[in-house]
């Protein structure tokens, strides 16, 4: 296996076709045909079953096309780190972040970053905590942008100062009031839509004021928590920083009265990995900002 058939393979996924694969690739198809049934051969396991009609990708072609993509960004980021290992003021920078912080707090570092070196490029990718510390781990990014609860033991990083949480809903449905803070009681036998990563959280701080939460939906997005609020389903518990993201003017938001709920956005790197000179300068830049 190598990079040639997993470009091959990922084309052919992506176009759900060996002809058009082959087209966009510009080769002829029976040497596509070839190259995907000796990737198939040598890991002794069917990638795509073949029909009159269209390709259907096994499980095994599932889990090969996620580990590919890992595997062709890291080289395409290893080639540009190399190019450019001299160069102080090109190359890329890569970045993840959860969307709460990197829609509020990236564009400014990203703004403030690119009037330093204007030759940098930049890639970014989103996700939820766990999907960017794996690609942390995994060398496909350089830097991430996460909130406070993670396992810290195999990272380095800087945080902001903590954020409270904060409850929104559409109009008047379930927070009564015009008091722009409210109590973790406010929130009996409310609909709650959340963060599955501050589940422990917010169940552990309403166990403290005596009731247990009525969760009604978990997500990974905060957007997905914004978007179900603005159905009026429920109250969604969101950190302070994402009411940025909202722009529906019949979202009220009322901040939760309790240091137990809070959370921070942090900027963590891998201990004991090289960092480029770019992303040396760029965690600067952040401890700047704080």
């Amino acid at each position: 296996m190598d990079i040639k058939q997993l470009n091959y393979f990922l084309a052919i996924i992506e176009e759900g076709s060996i002809t058009k694969a082959a087209e966009r690739l510009h080769i002829a198809q029976p040497p596509l045909s070839h190259q995907l049934k000796l990737l198939e051969e040598e890991l002794e396991i069917k990638l795509i079953e073949r029909t009159t009609k269209k390709l259907q990708i096994t499980g095994a072609g599932e889990l090969l096309q996620y580990r590919a993509e890992q595997i062709l960004q890291l080289v395409e980021t290893t080639i540009n780190e190399l190019k450019n290992y001299n160069k102080e003021f090109l190359g890329v920078l890569s970045v993840g972040t959860v969307p709460s912080s990197g829609g509020i707090l990236l564009p400014e570092l990203l703004y403030s970053f690119h009037e330093k070196y204007p030759s940098l490029n930049f890639q970014i990718r989103e996700g939820d905590t766990y999907r960017i510390l794996d690609m942390l781990t995994k060398g496909i990014i350089d830097i991430g942008i996460v909130r406070t609860p993670f396992n810290s033991e195999i990272f380095e990083s800087i945080s902001l100062p903590y954020d409270p949480m904060m409850a929104i809903t559409k109009n008047n449905l379930y927070l009564q009031g015009e008091n722009e803070f409210i109590s973790v009681t406010n929130l009996i036998n409310t609909p709650l839509i959340i963060d599955r990563r501050f589940e422990l959280m917010i169940v552990s701080s309403c166990k403290k004021a005596g009731f247990k939460p009525r969760i009604l939906c978990e997500c990974d997005d905060v957007r997905s928590i914004i978007s179900w609020a603005e159905t009026g389903m429920g109250v969604g518990i969101v950190p302070k920083p994402a009411t940025g993201l909202i722009s529906n003017p019949n979202i009220i938001c009322r901040e939760i009265n309790e240091l137990s709920l809070e959370t921070r956005t942090t900027l963590l790197w891998l201990k004991d990995r090289h960092l480029s000179y770019i992303a040396k300068e760029f965690l600067n830049v952040f401890g700047a900002v704080i």
